[in-house]
């Protein structure tokens, strides 16, 4: 699935809905780090760029070269054999970042992040309706 498209569907939600800029940005970046820590077990080590005016996507991951055979956990080391591929100058205790294909997430977390980002939208709707009925 092209990033472009999805994030072309979330930013209707935007057009339809009263949502500031920030916030809509602020939803869409939580939305990927849910989507993000499922895969991986956590999103600490992972940044989520959105350009909504150009429809771009951007996921990074920062993982620590280790020793060949000494990788605990693959989310955050990258055995120093596979990262020498990436740039042959790296050295072990390094950090190497890498671009996470949204593509390799399948279509059913693609769905899952689409839903949760309905949700959250719903979520506002209700607060400033409730917000809309108290002041009056």
């Amino acid at each position: 699935m092209d990033h472009s498209v999805l994030i072309e569907s979330f930013s209707e939600f935007k057009e339809f809905k009263s949502i500031d800029r920030a916030t809509m940005m602020s939803i869409l970046e939580d939305v990927f780090k849910n989507m993000l820590r499922k895969k991986y077990g956590t999103a600490d080590n992972l940044d989520v760029i959105i350009n909504i005016d150009k429809g771009d996507l951007e996921v990074y991951r920062r993982r620590i070269i280790v020793e060949d055979g000494t990788v605990e956990d693959e989310n955050i080391h990258i055995p120093y054999s596979e990262a020498i591929k990436i740039e042959p100058d790296f050295e072990i205790g390094e950090e190497v970042t890498e671009t996470v294909k949204l593509e390799s997430f399948g279509r059913r977390a693609v769905l899952a992040a689409r839903q949760n980002l309905q949700a959250r939208i719903m979520e506002l709707e209700k607060d400033s309706i409730y917000k809309n009925i108290k002041i009056a």
